[in-house]
């Protein structure tokens, strides 16, 4: 099996809600298989500033998927919760947005799959979560809990636990 780190993020309705379905649908417990869920995040939106806030969330997972039937998988759970990317504005507003974030140790450079996704660096919103459930993970030679001590974490903040 292989071990993947998927993010993933919205900002329309409910969105925690949205997520926890997003979650259940993806890791189906056979051929992904949850290994860690982070806490929720509320974060600031990056990229087009003008929408409501996101919640942010990264898993940990054990998949026997190869990476592009990861991304069909990712893809279909998005459209089946509302999520239509022709019709989407790029980081704009989204029911859900799930991104595959590393897969094992491979370096990947397709025009539709990147790995390990080539922002992950750059964003607070995913390297805190990450960094809560696999801070020692290698990620480019680097650390998450590296990682993420050099991003600004300002509009970041982690959410209590719902009951």
């Amino acid at each position: 099996m292989a071990d993947a780190l998927i993010g993933l993020g919205g900002n329309i309705g409910d969105a925690r809600a949205t997520l926890d379905r997003a979650v259940a649908m993806f890791c189906d417990g056979a051929d992904v298989r949850l290994v860690a869920r982070s806490s929720d995040y509320r974060t600031a939106p990056w990229g087009v500033r003008e929408q409501p806030p996101f919640i942010n969330l990264c898993l940990r997972i054990e998949t026997t998927l190869s990476p592009r039937d990861l991304l069909r998988r990712a893809l279909a759970v998005e459209k089946a919760l509302g999520r239509d990317r022709a019709a989407s504005r790029r980081w704009g507003p989204r029911t859900v947005d799930i991104d595959l974030l590393a897969y094992d140790d491979l370096t990947l450079d397709e025009p539709d799959l990147r790995l390990p996704h080539p922002l992950l660096a750059e964003r607070a919103f995913v390297l805190l979560p990450l960094a809560e459930i696999a801070p020692d993970r290698l990620i480019g030679g680097e650390a998450v809990r590296a990682l993420a001590t050099r991003v600004a974490a300002d509009g970041v903040e982690r959410l209590p636990q719902r009951a």
